[in-house]
């Protein structure tokens, strides 16, 4: 593993690259992950501290019209997002 990996990882307090952990502390995100694709390596913080998602497999009408507005607000659709985006892994996470 490069140091540079290695010092973002022990930085951010993630035990490895493309894993996420929710951050309780953190003011306004809820959680951070390390993301690295293509040989790049990126530190992403996402997701509203406090807001919980509709789920995978929404049950209520209510979860349902939030998980369809989540999806149109943020494009969250696209198949292929980049791993390095924000958008990846809310979606990936959250919703």
């Amino acid at each position: 593993m490069k140091p540079s990996i290695k010092s973002k990882l022990e930085r951010v307090g993630v035990s490895g690259v493309n894993k996420p952990k929710r951050t309780p502390s953190h003011p306004t995100k809820s959680h951070v992950v390390v993301a690295s694709d293509g040989g790049k390596t990126k530190v992403i913080r996402f997701g509203q501290q406090g807001v919980t998602g509709a789920g995978k497999n929404p049950k209520t009408k209510k979860e349902k019209a939030r998980r369809k507005s989540y999806y149109a607000r943020h494009n969250a659709q696209d198949a292929s997002p980049s791993k390095l985006s924000a958008r990846y892994w809310s979606s990936r996470v959250k919703w």
